[in-house]
């Protein structure tokens, strides 16, 4: 099985940081595309939220990844490009920080036994908590997505964090409620 390679790359001149993860699905491009973004339903690969795009799936578009109920909001940006099944870029900015919002690249090319899927976050500021949580999140995106699309669901121990997710949202801080982020 193929594994995410995790880099970091600091921005020339800036506070920024780079994070890219990067892997092989057993499957066509257009397949993981599907799967990648997904609206209907949950879309397991990103923490088991809803993709909600209130505009539709169109570059200047709104991006809100909410929870599983719909009353929190994790994730906001809007779509910057758009090129079915290839690439995929909006702007990122978790809703329980302050930290400034970055880039969100999906790029995918067909190789030999599949797809290669990356996902590269630019910009991210370098040592905040977006940060932190992007440095491995990455990473579980990129293994969660070639589970799904492999082997029709994400490994078990995915299943029962997300059902424990799905039972402490109570808990999440009123900034992410999905009120805040129409």
């Amino acid at each position: 099985m193929t594994t995410p390679e995790p880099t970091a790359t600091p921005a020339a001149g800036t506070h920024t940081t780079t994070l890219v993860s990067r892997i092989v699905i057993r499957a066509d491009r257009r397949t993981v595309w599907d799967e990648l973004l997904r609206t209907e339903g949950l879309n397991g690969a990103a923490f088991n939220a809803r993709m909600d795009l209130p505009d539709g799936l169109t570059v200047g578009g709104r991006v809100r990844m909410r929870t599983g109920s719909g009353k929190n909001t994790m994730v906001v940006g809007e779509i910057l490009e758009l090129d079915p099944p290839h690439r995929f870029v909006q702007t990122f900015r978790f809703t329980n920080l302050d930290d400034p919002p970055c880039r969100i690249i999906y790029e995918l090319r067909e190789v030999e036994g599949g797809t290669e899927f990356t996902l590269t976050s630019e910009g991210v500021a370098a040592g905040s908590k977006s940060e932190k949580s992007m440095r491995s999140g990455g990473d579980f995106i990129t293994r969660t997505l070639k589970e799904i699309v492999e082997n029709g669901r994400p490994a078990f121990k995915t299943r029962l964090m997300y059902g424990a997710m799905k039972h402490m949202e109570f808990m999440l801080p009123k900034a992410c409620r999905s009120t805040n982020w129409p």
